[in-house]
């Protein structure tokens, strides 16, 4: 059997000329279950979490999946079978990693505006921390934690104002954005919560952006939070963990971001430097773990050809991949036939989805030797794709399948029309 793997993708190949994702023909699954289709590969998400588990083995570690990377059930449960916490950013995040297997005490609830029924459910379920991010949500989270007689173990998120070097919107640790506590009000918010009885302090936390393909950025905030907890611990309040979020970026366009291991080998070198090499060290990771291990399938609709521009029209839109619409965002796209893979001298298309916007968009200037007809592979498609995709244009949203080997589970059923429209009502007539 010929193999070809795709560079930055290894659980990505063409086998006898058609793509496949693991042992799976991708081209079988989308005639079985329709376009767009999302599918993911168990191995690829299984192998990204060894790095990170490489990478603390012998430390007390404990590794949270941000599940806003992709929420669907399924994957959850696949990290939460693995020994994986979460990091969770609502209350609808939270039934969802409870209802995939989570264990109640390794979630860590993130975000700038958790409500007071948000903390009354967590409190209530018992999870491992709240990262509050303002000296308003601490106050507020105190007095909901006495309502109940229960006390809330908090960690604060700093904004240590490092430039992760990334896209300005998912930018979080700069002094312009809106995520935790400035790096000056840090030491008198810490006092602030510990003097407060339905608070305890556990840790300190810090989260700098996403998709970082350097590793100067962690250096310089691990840097900043160690000189926070030595003014921290010096002002009499101990700190067990720390916490420093995720944000590790993955290939989409020939992007060369740091291994998971060998980036921790030398934060935990400067960790053992400075003496906090034994403290207990949490990590948020989302992106790096799920991103490369999926894929969207897509049909190519209509070639169009004009004058200053030439277009690939295909089934998928940007409610089913928001990214480049978002953040100007780059997905490999490449035919499921290799055979119909571009030669030197292929049109140059813009790759658009049905949606009527012209910022429905997939990819710009791509080189491209396909039919109408033809299927193609939007790679790296795991993350931030489903778990924000919406029924813009009244469009259901895409089937999901989860790839074993070379067994496929349909993880979520393609929308059907009524289900876009069962929790809505027409008004009565007068």
């Amino acid at each position: 059997m010929t193999q070809n793997t795709l560079p930055g993708w290894p659980f990505i190949s063409y086998r006898e000329q058609q793509l496949h994702v693991e042992d799976c023909d991708l081209g079988s699954l989308a005639l079985e279950h329709g376009t767009p289709l999302f599918v993911y590969s168990k191995a690829s998400m299984l192998a990204a979490l060894a790095a990170y588990q490489r990478g603390f083995a012998g430390r007390d570690a404990q590794i949270c999946y941000a599940m806003k990377a992709n929420s669907s059930l399924a994957v959850l449960q696949v990290f939460a079978r693995a020994g994986c916490g979460f990091d969770i950013v609502s209350g609808g995040e939270l039934a969802r990693a409870l209802a995939a297997g989570a264990q109640p005490r390794k979630i860590i609830f993130s975000g700038v505006g958790k409500t007071r029924a948000e903390m009354r459910d967590a409190l209530i379920a018992g999870i491992g921390c709240f990262n509050v991010e303002s000296e308003a949500e601490i106050d507020v989270l105190n007095a909901v934690a006495l309502s109940m007689g229960k006390v809330a173990p908090i960690s604060v998120r700093v904004n240590p104002n490092v430039d992760p070097k990334t896209h300005p919107y998912i930018s979080t640790g700069l002094k312009g954005n809106k995520f935790g506590i400035a790096h000056e009000r840090t030491l008198a918010t810490y006092q602030h919560a510990a003097a407060l009885p339905g608070l305890k302090v556990l840790g300190i936390d810090c989260h700098i952006g996403s998709q970082i393909t350097e590793e100067v950025p962690y250096l310089d905030a691990l840097d900043r939070v160690l000189d926070l907890v030595a003014s921290i611990e010096n002002a009499g309040i101990p700190i067990a963990h720390i916490d420093l979020g995720g944000g590790l970026g993955i290939n989409y366009n020939g992007d060369t971001p740091p291994a998971a291991d060998a980036l921790w080998c030398k934060l935990l070198e400067r960790l053992d430097a400075r003496g906090y090499g034994q403290r207990k060290l949490m990590v948020e990771p989302g992106r790096s773990l799920v991103g490369n291990a999926g894929v969207c399938v897509t049909e190519v609709l209509y070639l169009k050809y004009g004058e200053q521009k030439n277009f690939c029209i295909i089934d998928a839109a940007m409610n089913d991949l928001p990214r480049p619409a978002m953040y100007q965002a780059f997905h490999t796209i490449t035919p499921l036939d290799e055979r119909r893979r571009p030669s030197a001298d292929a049109p140059v298309f813009d790759v658009v989805g049905p949606i009527c916007e012209s910022g429905d968009w997939i990819g710009h200037d791509r080189a491209l030797s396909v039919q109408q007809g033809d299927l193609l592979a939007v790679l790296s498609a795991g993350a931030y794709c489903m778990s924000m995709a919406s029924n813009y244009n009244s469009r259901g949203r895409a089937a999901e399948l989860l790839v074993d080997g070379a067994t496929a589970h349909l993880i979520r059923r393609r929308d059907t029309l009524a289900d876009q429209m069962q929790a809505e009502r027409l008004c009565a007539d007068n």
